[in-house]
């Protein structure tokens, strides 16, 4: 899937989540990627971020990197693990 596309519906994801604080955003964007997305569509998600993440906003890029976290079996996706993932973004 296209990447633009893909960051466009993260950033939207997030958009919906923006009145929360950050760490609950970030947790609400991962759940709803989780629920709603094809394993493809996390894995183009998941490259788009590791190419540096351009476009994408702050809340979508955490829940993103949660999920993947999370698939990848180093935890779960909760409000504990946004500290952990956002620190290097708000530097």
């Amino acid at each position: 899937m296209d990447a633009d596309r893909l960051v466009t519906m993260a950033n939207q994801i997030a958009a919906f989540h923006r009145r929360r604080p950050a760490g609950e955003a970030a947790v609400e964007v991962a759940a709803h990627v989780e629920r709603f997305w094809e394993r493809r569509m996390r894995h183009a998600a998941y490259a788009h971020l590791d190419a540096g993440g351009a476009g994408l906003d702050a809340n979508a890029s955490a829940g993103l990197a949660l999920l993947r976290a999370r698939e990848a079996g180093r935890g779960g996706v909760d409000p504990a693990a946004v500290s952990e993932v956002q620190a290097p973004l708000e530097a």
